[in-house]
């Protein structure tokens, strides 16, 4: 499946995050497609933008370092060398003019889960998202979607423990 709409990464990704902010450089907010990301480019984000935008690469690695086998030693080797970029099977999207009810349909048979993960319970709730069951007060599953609500991509809303929840909510689809 390919997602319609902007973003950063793989636009086949397989795990996808769908966030309600970009980062507040005048490329990203200018960004009408998707596009993956240049080796570099997220180190230049942190730099440029501050710890926000740091957290949030940072949490997204690693999530995925924990859920694949990467080839790559740390999960701070594989952010920078792999995540977001092509055919990485990850991607990052934007709010604007994403739709996340045009993207929800089951999926064919035989066809692999593309995962989306919604990040925030705010943004979640501003998308009109369909029936989730709600697993805790920070996690919400569609598993006949592959959707999960999940807490914010920041370091004290999604902690390494609640990271561990989420891989296994994930490993469950």
């Amino acid at each position: 499946m390919i997602a319609a709409g902007v973003g950063l990464g793989c636009e086949t990704a397989w795990l996808n995050v769908y966030t309600a902010n970009r980062p507040p450089l005048g490329a990203y907010q200018q960004l009408h497609h998707t596009r993956p990301m240049a080796a570099g480019e997220i180190a230049f984000i942190a730099q440029e933008t501050g710890n926000h935008w740091r957290k949030i690469f940072n949490v997204y690695a690693k999530l995925v370092f924990d859920l694949i086998d990467t080839q790559m030693p740390t999960w701070q080797i594989y952010r920078d060398k792999q995540l977001l970029q092509q055919n990485s099977g990850t991607a990052l999207w934007f709010s604007s003019p994403f739709n996340v009810k045009n993207e929800l349909s089951p999926r064919a048979a035989g066809q692999p889960k593309t995962i989306k993960l919604i990040s925030g319970r705010q943004y979640a709730e501003s998308l009109g998202l369909p029936e989730m069951e709600a697993i805790d007060r920070d996690f919400s599953i569609n598993r006949e979607q592959a959707l999960i609500v999940v807490p914010y991509f920041d370091y004290r809303q999604l902690s390494n423990l609640k990271l561990g929840t989420l891989r296994s909510l994930i490993h469950t689809l």
